[in-house]
């Protein structure tokens, strides 16, 4: 979140929060972040929003909301797009931790990697009913476009 208060408006993005712990207040809020005159919506990566996905993804559809959303499960039920580390590059990479544990070094002395890899998901279906048009730069750019 602090990137987000920091990057949005260095961007010209007038940034607010609403939080939403389960399908309740979330119902709520999107009438508060219509009211607010919100043109975007960015889900975070939270667990107890990862519970939620398939109610975020369809109150953003029925809202006419576009939405980036922290991983591809959401686009995947429907979700306009994602930008998210590749999850299987990650586990790919961790069999190299793994590999070196069992040879004797000790987790401790491992380092901490960032990820290297993203993945940028665009479901042009759920664009299609928001009645948005992809840009052809952005979807050339996309690894992965579901028609």
């Amino acid at each position: 979140m602090k990137e987000l208060e920091t990057g949005g408006p260095a961007l010209g993005f007038q940034l607010r929060a609403f939080e939403a712990r389960d399908s309740t207040p979330l119902e709520n809020a999107f009438p508060a972040i219509r009211t607010w005159g919100a043109g975007a919506l960015v889900v975070l990566q939270l667990p107890t929003l990862d519970r939620m996905r398939v109610s975020i993804v369809d109150l953003a559809a029925k809202n006419r909301m576009p939405a980036m959303y922290p991983n591809t499960e959401y686009v995947e039920a429907g979700g306009l797009m994602s930008y998210a580390a590749d999850i299987v590059a990650m586990f790919r990479r961790s069999a190299s931790y793994v590999h070196r544990i069992l040879k004797g070094v000790t987790p401790g002395e491992l380092p901490v990697e960032q990820p290297v890899k993203f993945e940028l998901l665009i479901n042009l279906r759920a664009a299609s009913q928001m009645d948005l048009t992809i840009p052809p730069n952005v979807l050339t750019r996309a690894d992965r476009v579901i028609r």
